[in-house]
């Protein structure tokens, strides 16, 4: 059988993860200090589990309502007034397979052949392919260090046309930790609501928030309908595995990250890579324009000589060539261990 004429065309032009090319690399060789996955290590919270545990032993392993049980809706919408003062009731909420399929679905949703959707760029791998299997066409907006990766209202009005159906949101950001302030959200509003566009937002990384407070799109009562807020339980409770929308961070683990964030925007600007610091998620984004590689020589070459493992910036686009992606969920013992072999792989290199 011919599976090349099976294969749906805009499948095929999918590329592979550039996230999971360098962690099945890192998984094949011993010793590496993988920087790359986004995944916490803390444990899941023992009360989740527990409860986990208690539930499979009751029997709990039938189907759900198809919008997940009401139970976990009414506490969803209880915390996200809570801790962001929105107002959402349990009928709004779905409960889906992870942030991703519910990205996914509001693709699918709103998404008519041909419609554009604007992305920012760099940003997390999936959003791109989402918009082509949907049938729609991405338009692009870089972010640049310079702006501390914000959207400003002159690059809004600008990607802005008769075609555009969408945009994406997402701050703190995947890759660079770029956050949005309220007032920064502020400027955005008037154009939102004339545009009358489609305001999807993953905000996964809501509670991994530092300097400024989270605020969320959904928040402004005048462009609230036009919001859809995606979020989940993986990031901030440790629950990547569980593939669960929604979830929260407790204050140690936000302090933790604060001090590895910290420590790698330090760490990095002395060994001469300019490093953006993040205000929330967990990735620094440092540039490597200097060494004269790009960034995936970089990360291939750091790999093989150092066994650390990072992500290429090409991996989230054209706009992210140049730079490499730390995640800082790991331990600061390890994050020491591996800037050290970061900076020695720099001084092979004669760049430092």
């Amino acid at each position: 059988m011919d599976f090349e004429k099976i294969v749906n065309p805009v499948v095929k032009d999918i590329p592979p993860s550039g996230i999971r090319k360098f962690f099945d690399l890192a998984n094949q060789m011993e010793g590496v200090i993988s920087l790359g996955v986004g995944e916490p290590d803390f444990a899941t919270p023992w009360t989740i589990r527990e409860a986990a545990i208690y539930s499979i032993e009751k029997g709990k392993t039938f189907y759900t309502a198809n919008q997940g049980l009401l139970e976990l809706r009414k506490e969803i919408c209880k915390y996200q007034k809570r801790r962001f003062n929105l107002d959402y009731k349990p009928e709004q909420c779905i409960v889906t397979v992870g942030g991703s399929e519910g990205i996914d679905l509001a693709f699918r949703t709103i998404i008519n052949p041909g419609d554009e959707v604007i992305l920012l760029q760099p940003s997390y791998v999936a959003y791109t392919p989402g918009v082509a299997l949907a049938g729609g066409v991405v338009r692009n907006i870089t972010l640049t260090e310079e702006n501390e990766f914000k959207l400003t209202p002159e690059l809004l009005k600008e990607a802005i046309n008769e075609k555009t159906k969408a945009i994406l949101l997402n701050y703190p950001s995947n890759p660079t930790g770029g956050f949005m302030t309220k007032e920064d959200y502020e400027k955005l509003v008037p154009i939102f609501k004339e545009s009358g566009i489609m305001i999807i937002t993953d905000e996964i990384y809501a509670e991994l928030s530092y300097e400024h407070k989270f605020c969320s799109i959904a928040s402004f009562d005048e462009i609230k309908d036009q919001v859809i807020l995606v979020s989940g339980f993986s990031k901030a409770y440790a629950m990547t595995g569980w593939r669960l929308g929604y979830v929260l961070a407790n204050e140690k683990m936000r302090q933790a990250y604060l001090a590895r964030r910290n420590f790698l925007v330090k760490t990095f600007n002395e060994m001469g890579l300019k490093t953006f610091t993040p205000q929330g998620a967990f990735y620094v984004f440092p540039c490597i324009k200097s060494t004269g590689l790009t960034s995936e020589q970089f990360c291939e070459e750091l790999l093989n000589d150092q066994l650390v493992a990072c992500v290429p910036g090409s991996a989230f686009g054209e706009a992210g060539e140049g730079y490499i992606r730390v995640s800082y969920a790991y331990s600061l013992e390890e994050l020491k261990a591996a800037t050290k072999k970061i900076r020695k792989f720099l001084e092979n290199k004669g760049v430092i």
